[in-house]
Order: structure tokens, then sequence, then C-alpha cells
């Protein structure tokens, strides 16, 4: 789904339907496939936001999707997109509604990020009940740290960038339950309950 995603933001075609507007919550996405096209976007958002009194806040940015054939580069620089007197940044990756995108079209970023959050929920939850029982631990693990809730969107990664995210999970089970690096991972997954990264 991300890949058919991004690859239409080019041509802000998704599944047969042409589509311009994604709205998540307060998070609005705008698609377009040419600069005009955003701008005069950018133009009636603006229009329309003066009439119910809203604004865009200064996180609001832009970004080009690289095409995958560069023979179908346009342009490397764009001017600048506005709305109303306020000039948008121009940015190499966002994240909406919690998954990164970049302009390369890739999920390495993405992956990078559940890393970072598996360590940071794990040595949470190590702080705090590093005395509960196996049993309570096994559910505190399972529901904050193998929750990977975007990890169906990949579509686009390298063997490196899973090879880290399976280290990583490797690791975090270790030192939750206080085995050591050098012990097996396979004895570690046995008494802990925990299933494999692969599973």
């Amino acid at each position: 789904m991300l890949l058919e995603l991004e690859t239409s933001c080019v041509s802000g075609n998704i599944g047969g339907v042409f589509i311009n507007v994604l709205a998540y919550a307060d998070d609005i996405l705008i698609l377009a496939p040419s600069r005009r096209g955003l701008q005069q976007l950018l133009s009636v958002l603006y229009k329309h936001s003066i009439n119910i009194d809203m604004m865009c806040n200064k996180k609001t940015v832009w970004m080009v999707f690289k095409p995958k054939l560069r023979a179908k580069v346009v342009a490397d620089i764009f001017s600048q997109f506005s709305i109303g007197t306020n000039l948008l940044q121009c940015v190499k990756e966002f994240k909406y509604p919690g998954h990164m995108f970049t302009d390369n079209l890739t999920d390495a970023a993405d992956i990078q990020r559940e890393v970072h959050n598996l360590f940071v929920r794990t040595n949470i939850l190590r702080r705090r009940f590093y005395k509960c029982a196996m049993a309570v631990k096994c559910v505190l693990f399972k529901t904050y740290c193998i929750c990977l809730y975007d990890a169906a969107l990949w579509s686009m990664y390298n063997k490196g960038s899973l090879r880290k995210l399976s280290s990583c999970y490797n690791k975090c089970v270790k030192l939750f339950w206080g085995f050591k690096r050098i012990d097996s991972l396979t004895r570690v997954l046995v008494e802990t309950g925990m299933p494999s990264f692969n599973t």
C-alpha cells in the first residue's frame, strides 16, 4: 500500500482515483502532479482557511518525490511554495501520521525510527518494571515493544535496514530480561516465551 501511495504522490492517482487531499485528524496532506497544481491547491487552502478562521502552523512543509528513473527527473530545484505570504520549507523527509516518508521513496528512515523507538521503550519498561514477574514482563514487552503498527507499509527497504531492526529486537529481548549479550538467543526466547523476530 505504501508503494502505491508514494508512487501515486507523483501523479495524484491512488488506485485509479485522482486524489489531492488526504486528511487524518488535524493533519492534511496535499498531493499534486505538478508545481503549478500544488500552488493552486495551496491557494485554495489559504482562501478557505481565512473563511473558517484557521491557519497553517510552522510545521507545514513541502516535498518532491523523486521518480525511480533518473531520466524522468524534470528539475532538481523548485521555486518556493507559499500559503498566503508565508513561505514553506522544503524537506527531504517528514512524518505523516507516524510513518516517515522520504523523497527517495524508501522505508529505511522509518525502519531506523522504529529501531530507536524499540530501544527507548525497552529501556523505559526495564527501568520501571524490573521487579515484575516473568508473565507480567511478557505482556508488557508484547504490548509496548512488538507493536510495529506501520511495518505492513514497508515495501522499499534493503536487507541491511531489516537486519538492524532484527538485531535491535534480539538485543532488547536480552536486555529486558537481564540476559547477557553472549547468551544463546534460542535459550532466551524459550525461557521468556517471546517470539523470534522473523515470527
